[in-house]
């Protein structure tokens, strides 16, 4: 039975996963949380935040010491980026240190609401692309954005869902169904999931992939929320290669009406 149900894996450069589910390292309670949770996820594609952890062994524990490189491929992210100069800076850095071409570009707008630059975003995304990069860019789910990002060579755009962190799931599925339409390199979903049934929405709907990180990190309890999340991921993309049955407006009934045995009328005895 599980053969039947075997997928094709997802591919990001020169990386190849089983898993559809990234994981972020942040805002955990503990390294050994984060631990736990990524175990439980069952991904295999893990963001680290490069500007936001510590690199420096003298300087005490590091995220980096609580994720196993043979178990886990890391992409590095340009998070707290506001300028292309830094996020491509950033991007050299993780590769330097990290031995990775992937990376997921980040070119904030804001702090307040920290949307993505277009402007800033394709410049960097041009830049890093001429350099070797293997970059998987967050975006607006504009999809003329996510057509222009993949005429620069990018390997996966990462549309919001909504806002970073905000909970809010997918705002404008619509959006993500047109971008999907428009693209072929892999569309995952990124930012504003709040619970597993945005994940699975965000798979029936075609995406590649999701990446989060508060929606388990700020979860009441991020263990139990993890096995959640990968389950949901599960489901839905079996969901999206099974296809939905078409919506209707009416009743169309389960068993088919031909054939059936007409009922018998009143015996003797009923007829008085």
């Amino acid at each position: 039975m599980t053969a039947l149900l075997k997928d094709e894996p997802l591919v990001l450069g020169d990386v190849r996963l089983s898993s559809r589910l990234l994981v972020g390292t942040g805002k955990y309670a503990s390294f050994e949380e984060t631990e736990q949770a990524l175990e439980i996820s069952g991904t295999e594609l893990v963001t680290v935040a490069i500007r936001r952890v510590n690199l420096d062994a003298s300087a005490g524990p590091s995220l980096l010491d609580h994720v196993d490189r043979e178990r886990y491929h890391i992409l590095p992210n340009t998070a707290g980026c506001y300028d292309v100069e830094s996020a491509v800076r950033t991007a050299k850095l993780a590769r330097d240190l990290l031995g990775t071409k992937l990376v997921k570009l980040e070119v904030l707008g804001d702090p307040k609401t920290l949307l993505p630059d277009p402007i800033g975003t394709l410049e960097a995304s041009k830049q890093l692309v001429d350099d070797g990069f293997d970059v998987l860019v967050y975006c607006s789910d504009d999809p003329r954005m996510a057509v222009r990002l993949e005429e620069l060579g990018v390997t996966s755009v990462m549309p919001a869902g909504s806002p970073i962190g905000s909970g809010q799931g997918v705002l404008n599925p619509n959006a993500i169904r047109i971008i999907l339409e428009l693209v072929r390199v892999p569309v995952i979903l990124d930012a504003g999931v709040g619970t597993a049934s945005d994940v699975a929405l965000a798979m029936e709907l075609g995406a590649a992939g999701v990446l989060l990180n508060s929606g388990i990190a700020g979860a009441r309890e991020p263990l139990r929320m993890a096995a959640a999340m990968r389950d949901a991921c599960t489901a839905g993309r079996n969901a999206y290669l099974a296809g939905r049955i078409p919506r209707r407006l009416y009743a169309n009934a389960s068993s088919p009406e031909e054939g059936l045995i007409e009922e018998a009328g009143p015996g003797p005895t009923e007829r008085g």
